[in-house]
């Protein structure tokens, strides 16, 4: 998806249009009757140029009335978990309103930076954010946390501007939210299982939730090292089925995997290199030498005969993650060697 559109109706908003899209290199969209006048793209009506570009970039920004706006948009909304961020300005650049997807489109942000720029008043009508409350769903998106169940925010949202506590579950501060002079009130919660069903809560994990209670917000963060060895010619199935496999067998979410490790001698594997991809996570690339610094659980003399190294799985986990302790010690197949570990 591109980034920012910039949409005027008028030559007047025009004027501060330029500004604005040149200042956050956006697309500049403009009525054709003056579009040449300010290099911008041409456009024969509002309806059809949203229309066309709603879903093609993560940003909007109208210099026209809301209700024009809302008008234009509204046959495209799908919900606030996929929408694009949509800012609404008047032609002097006085008000900034973020309209849809404050928090998880980033509208709220857009708008204090329209209107930083046009040296206007951001209007935020989302309730947590006028209240002066920490967003959750924005923290967790902030700190690259899978929501796995998104309706919870309003549950735990509740709660907060209710000034009730909230219970959090987060083991490695993943939040952030621990010492510090928080304007919420938090329940800590030292063990997982120690989660009440009959309190709004959050609970930060890189383990499965099945059937999580409906105010329990379930956050996954990237905190899991897959260290990987294979053979040569090793498929991509194979590598996905057994990575799934253990997974699942340990209770851990894929939706917490951060990357694979392998040895540098691997970095043109294919079965690897589009496993990878496939789960979207990014291959790591270790030296010998780096290998060499981690003192595994388990060596084999055999293993460094033929690429140099006594560890190939659970030092490159555990290089990566820092954690010198392994979640789960090298398991293997005929073709695979896997250590998983926490990233510290």
């Amino acid at each position: 998806m591109k980034s920012t559109a910039v949409y005027a109706l008028t030559p007047r908003g025009a004027q501060l249009g330029k500004t604005i899209s040149d200042q956050m290199k956006a697309d500049f969209f403009l009525p054709s009757a003056f579009a040449a006048d300010f290099d911008a793209i041409p456009f024969t009506g509002m309806l059809r140029v949203v229309k066309k570009n709603f879903s093609l970039y993560l940003r909007h920004i109208f210099i026209a009335s809301a209700g024009i706006v809302v008008r234009a948009i509204s046959p495209h909304l799908a919900s606030k978990y996929e929408d694009p961020a949509v800012v609404v300005l008047d032609q002097e650049g006085k008000f900034c309103i973020s309209l849809i997807s404050g928090h998880l489109g980033g509208a709220n942000r857009l708008a204090k930076e329209v209107a930083e720029l046009t040296k206007g008043i951001p209007v935020i009508t989302t309730a947590t954010d006028s209240a002066g409350i920490v967003s959750l769903d924005m923290l967790a998106k902030e700190k690259n946390l899978k929501m796995l169940n998104p309706k919870a925010v309003k549950h735990v949202s509740m709660a907060l501007l209710s000034d009730k506590p909230v219970m959090i579950f987060d083991a490695n501060n993943r939040l952030g939210l621990k010492n510090k002079d928080n304007s919420i009130k938090i329940l800590w919660i030292n063990r997982e299982e120690d989660m009440r069903d009959d309190l709004p809560g959050v609970r930060v994990t890189f383990k499965v939730v099945k059937n999580p209670s409906p105010g329990h917000l379930i956050l996954h963060p990237k905190c899991l090292i897959a260290g990987v060895g294979c053979n040569r010619g090793t498929s991509e199935q194979e590598i996905l089925e057994f990575i799934a496999n253990t997974f699942e067998e340990n209770g851990f979410s894929l939706h917490s995997l951060k990357c694979l490790v392998s040895i540098v001698n691997k970095n043109d594997e294919p079965g690897l290199l589009s496993a990878a991809k496939k789960m979207d996570v990014p291959v790591i690339f270790l030296t010998s030498d780096e290998l060499k610094t981690i003192k595994p659980p388990h060596e084999s003399d055999l293993v460094e005969k033929h690429i140099g190294v006594k560890s190939v799985c659970e030092a490159a986990a555990m290089f990566v993650s820092g954690n010198k302790k392994l979640l789960v010690p090298k398991i293997k197949t005929r073709n695979i060697t896997l250590a998983i570990a926490l990233e510290v």
